[in-house]
């Protein structure tokens, strides 16, 4: 089944503030962030079941390299997966969860 991608308008803030925080560490850094978060995206949308879920039917993909985390669930009515969150690891573990009240 293909899948389309939807996400929630904070998941833009995430990845922007994030690629700002890799620019300001090392030239260039922020790019393959970038590209970590678009392979790992592109690998839960060919089998999104594969990640188990974590609560409240949010599943969590991880990219390479990167601490960050995809929190994300499975919406088969519409064929799609939708992104609720791209957080850091050591970000407040309850960030995710509060998007979806």
């Amino acid at each position: 089944m293909a899948y389309r991608l939807l996400y929630l308008d904070e998941v833009i803030k995430d990845v922007q503030d994030a690629k700002e925080w890799y620019k300001k560490q090392h030239n260039g850094l922020e790019t393959e962030f970038a590209i970590a978060i678009e392979s790992a995206l592109l690998q839960l949308l060919e089998k999104p079941a594969i990640y188990s879920i974590r609560y409240k039917n949010i599943r969590v993909a991880h990219p390479k390299r990167f601490p960050y985390n995809i929190h994300f669930y499975i919406d088969q009515a519409n064929s799609a997966v939708v992104i609720i969150a791209i957080v850091h690891n050591k970000r407040h573990p309850k960030t995710a969860p509060k998007r979806l009240k």
